[in-house]
């Protein structure tokens, strides 16, 4: 009897999937479906990255002027989130026309 093979990531993969966490505002287990994990697997690595990269207050930069978006990039911002949320729903839209016509159910 063969088991399953077990799968491994990279540190910049388990940083990426992370990160898409924390930018997207999304649940852990929403964003484990969409890159095929298990909601545990995600977890643990937010849980292990969070304690990890903390920032405590002598690490953390003081908001400037500088680092304030201006008019331009808050317009842009919100352009590419508008953007981004049309192409998820494409891209869901897909998913379900594909197992549609595959014949699978949902």
């Amino acid at each position: 009897m063969e088991g399953r093979q077990r799968r491994s990531f990279t540190d910049d993969y388990k940083r990426q999937a992370v990160d898409l966490v924390a930018s997207s505002g999304r649940s852990i287990g929403s964003v484990a479906r969409e890159l095929g994990l298990r909601d545990s697997v995600l977890r643990r690595w937010v849980e292990q990255r969070g304690a990890r990269l903390e920032p405590t207050a002598t690490t953390r930069r003081p908001t400037t002027q500088a680092t304030l978006p201006s008019a331009d990039h808050a317009a842009e911002i919100a352009r590419l989130q508008r953007e981004n949320e049309r192409l998820r729903m494409e891209r869901d839209i897909l998913k379900k026309s594909i197992a549609i016509f595959a014949g699978v159910p949902k």
